[in-house]
């Protein structure tokens, strides 16, 4: 006997077979332990590389290491295996013995860089200098000297120190300008120019022999080279 359907009911439809969709990254097959996959050598067992098995990929220690350095180089703070496929993020603390001490201390530095919010930092605007400069945000300053070249800035406009012009007539300015600007407020301070970098420099106390930052030594009231001999200038 045929069994009557509920008024409302819906008819439900037939489920067919479930269909998986396959991941589109390789499963990672282990390599044997002592061969690296990008010089493609077999090494001793001290010479590859041990990142405490994050990951089935094996590299010599070499390898990491040049790959750590490129990385750096380019200032990318999260640092993952070499492997394309893998996501692995290589931990400093299994790296430090793999690259130079100068390499390791900047990937640090950028490490510190990548966690300050980027409005609470900048760079010191000479080119020759563009050391890390934090802004505490803790009271709006204006002249400002950078605790690496010991150059003056301005911290509003992030460039080099304008003098009494005001920060909107010195954004009004262009390049040729604010080079006048530069060396005007160089004449009214008596700043004295380096004579091999030609960079200027400010006197606050002592002597007269000056010693700049790019090794070169002259007296700071006539310009001359500082020589032993040198004597009579006030």
């Amino acid at each position: 006997m045929a069994r009557k359907r509920r008024r409302g009911a819906q008819p439900q439809p037939q489920q067919g077979p479930v269909t998986l969709v396959a991941s589109n990254k390789k499963p990672c097959q282990p390599k044997p332990e002592n061969f690296c996959e990008v010089c493609m050598d077999e090494k001793e067992k001290q010479e590859m590389f041990n990142h405490n098995n994050k990951c089935c990929h094996s590299f010599c220690s070499e390898c990491i290491g040049k790959h750590i350095a490129s990385k750096i180089q380019e200032n990318i703070t999260s640092i993952t295996c070499p492997d394309v496929n893998c996501e692995t993020v290589l931990e400093p603390e299994f790296c430090q013995a793999l690259v130079p001490q100068e390499v390791f201390d900047r990937w640090m530095d950028v490490l510190c860089e990548s966690i300050i919010v980027g409005s609470q930092k900048f760079y010191c605007p000479f080119k020759d200098c563009s050391a890390l400069i934090i802004n505490d945000g803790e009271e709006v300053v204006r002249e400002s000297e950078c605790m690496n070249c010991r150059r003056l800035f301005c911290a509003q406009c992030k460039v080099p120190w304008h003098g009494d012009l005001s920060c909107e007539d010195f954004k009004k300015l262009n390049e040729e300008d604010a080079d006048a600007v530069v060396v005007k407020l160089a004449e009214k301070k008596k700043w004295r120019r380096c004579p091999s970098c030609k960079f200027y420099v400010e006197k606050r106390d002592g002597c007269l022999h000056i010693t700049c930052r790019c090794g070169f030594q002259f007296c700071y009231a006539c310009g001359a080279t500082y020589t032993p001999n040198h004597g009579g200038c006030q």
